[in-house]
């Protein structure tokens, strides 16, 4: 027995790009899937994507198939990358100076979330009415369910609890001084997050002549 290529989809939906929470199935970057033995391509927006996040993109992925039952030797392969023989190889720890313990992964990781959580808050705040400094993030779900969930999955990632709408790294609530130069600082966050999100977008478009209407 094999996962179907239905289920290799499904499991591949629940990667997310780090920064835009969203699934690299939608964001274009599974190029193929194949079964029976299981083997996903996966391609990036430029040749030159970071290769810390290129191998976050790979293992991510065939963590995810593995976990699948029957799923058997899993391969995923990076294609058109300038370390993708590195990758491919499973030679990244050697290429890039690791240690076995992925410790630049898990910084590189951490940054991308902590980024993305306060971009999401951002959207958040920009739907939300009453004093942000205290509003509850119950009453956050009730004014905007779907930015407020996004907060939610976000903090799952980092695992902070907060009860509040918007906190900092460590669930605090931002106090009202704290909180205008807090609200600028997140605003320049996700323009950033969402610029860059754009502009991979066309990038993976023009270089694999996508159309919006493909995945």
């Amino acid at each position: 027995m094999s996962p179907t290529s239905s289920q290799v989809w499904a499991a591949l939906s629940g990667v997310r790009d780090p920064e835009l929470d969203r699934p690299i199935t939608d964001l274009g970057f599974v190029a193929s899937v194949r079964v029976a033995p299981v083997r996903v391509q996966l391609r990036l927006p430029t040749y030159f994507c970071a290769p810390n996040f290129a191998w976050l993109m790979v293992a991510d992925a065939r963590d995810a198939v593995s976990a699948l039952p029957d799923a058997g030797p899993v391969s995923v392969v990076l294609l058109d990358h300038f370390a993708s023989e590195e990758i491919n190889a499973a030679a990244f720890d050697a290429a890039f100076d690791t240690d076995g313990t992925d410790p630049s992964l898990s910084s590189l990781r951490l940054i991308f979330d902590r980024k993305a959580h306060v971009a999401a808050q951002d959207r958040l705040a920009r739907r939300l009415s009453g004093d942000l400094s205290r509003l509850s993030l119950a009453e956050a779900a009730r004014q905007a369910p779907d930015a407020a969930a996004a907060v939610v999955r976000r903090r799952a990632r980092l695992g902070i609890s907060s009860d509040y709408a918007l906190c900092d790294d460590t669930g605090a609530p931002l106090t009202p001084e704290a909180l205008p130069g807090w609200l600028r600082f997140a605003r320049t966050v996700r323009v950033s997050i969402d610029g860059n999100a754009g502009l991979c977008r066309g990038l993976l478009e023009t270089r694999y002549g996508l159309t919006r209407a493909e995945p």
